[in-house]
């Protein structure tokens, strides 16, 4: 039984408008080929099932800006977005390649997770992550993987995290509960005095998280001066 989500307030509806103004700008296939850095750019990474592009269309409130393959691990390639006004936008979207489709062939995989690996590392733009687990089974061996990608970077402040633990509708109220302590364990356990870490429970079907997670990327993005 799902509850019915409540009314979003003032601030999660500046959000999410903010939000649907997302829209394609380019897509590659190494670092190389990504525009030069200068707007702040958040990632969304996650497994191959765990929910990625579902939930960046909802936060989007768009059916196919990011196109989810019917074959999970098919996309690779780094898609990004741009977001603001179409004459001065202020900031970037980078849809990373779900990671751990067994279909994948080993080459591909590796070549991928080194391309990740480096974005992840190395691009100055990026600014925050977003990390899509799957509510029902918390944070596999790759999930943990990625965090170490990542840590680096957040544990001295350079970069943001947002967790969003997806399909939490699947779960009874007890069992949400419980994957999101569980999730916060791990992330305490990891974490650092500089670290931005947030974590909520998400849900694409109830829309369960949505408003949260719009007003935090809307708070990663530096505001534009008022005249």
């Amino acid at each position: 039984m799902h509850d019915t989500p409540a009314e979003p307030t003032p601030e999660q509806r500046a959000a999410l408008a903010w939000t649907q103004s997302a829209r394609f700008l380019t897509t590659a296939s190494q670092l190389n080929q990504l525009p030069p850095p200068g707007l702040p750019e958040t990632a969304f990474v996650g497994r191959s099932n765990a929910g990625k592009s579902t939930a960046i269309n909802l936060l989007a409130q768009q059916r196919r800006l990011a196109f989810a393959s019917k074959t999970p691990g098919r996309t690779q390639h780094i898609n990004l977005f741009e977001l603001g006004p179409a004459d001065a936008p202020d900031a970037r979207w980078a849809d990373l390649p779900g990671y751990g489709y067994a279909a994948v062939a080993r080459d591909a995989k590796l070549r991928w997770q080194q391309v990740m690996a480096d974005y992840l590392r190395n691009r100055h733009a990026l600014a925050g992550v977003v990390m899509m687990v799957d509510a029902r089974h918390g944070f596999t061996a790759l999930d943990r993987q990625l965090l170490e990608f990542v840590m680096p970077r957040v544990g001295v402040g350079e970069v943001k995290l947002l967790v969003l633990l997806t399909k939490a509708d699947k779960l009874s109220r007890n069992e949400a509960a419980r994957s999101l302590q569980q999730a916060q364990k791990v992330l305490g356990e990891i974490a650092t005095e500089h670290s931005d870490i947030g974590i909520t429970l998400f849900s694409a079907l109830t829309r369960q998280g949505l408003g949260d997670a719009a007003c935090t990327l809307r708070a990663w993005t530096p505001s534009t001066p008022s005249a």
